[in-house]
């Protein structure tokens, strides 16, 4: 994933793009882009792929810059949230099951 987010963060730079990349811009874009996600699944369980895998990668790509301008390691706070969700959804309470961590 290096790769990807060093070849991102150029793409950006090249353009001058990053003045308009606040951490509000940035946050409204990923929640655009989330909804063109779910745009795909509409009206049908039936979806087109590489329609999904395009709006999943703009979303991804969105959530690197922002980590970027926060400056903030993405794989560091992904870990640490999956340690969060590990001690809130243990696997004796929760393998199997749906329910959200305080209906456990």
């Amino acid at each position: 994933m290096e790769n990807a987010e060093r070849e991102i963060l150029e793409f950006n730079k090249e353009r001058d793009w990053d003045q308009f990349h606040s951490p509000e811009n940035l946050a409204k874009s990923i929640a655009i882009e989330a909804g063109e996600l779910l745009e795909c699944f509409q009206w049908s369980c039936d979806f087109d792929k590489e329609a999904v895998c395009e709006e999943l990668a703009d979303v991804v790509n969105y959530c690197i810059l922002m980590a970027d301008r926060l400056d903030v390691d993405l794989e560091d706070i992904v870990l640490k949230k999956l340690e969060k969700n590990r001690q809130k959804y243990p696997v004796e309470k929760s393998k199997g099951n749906s329910k959200k961590y305080n209906e456990l």
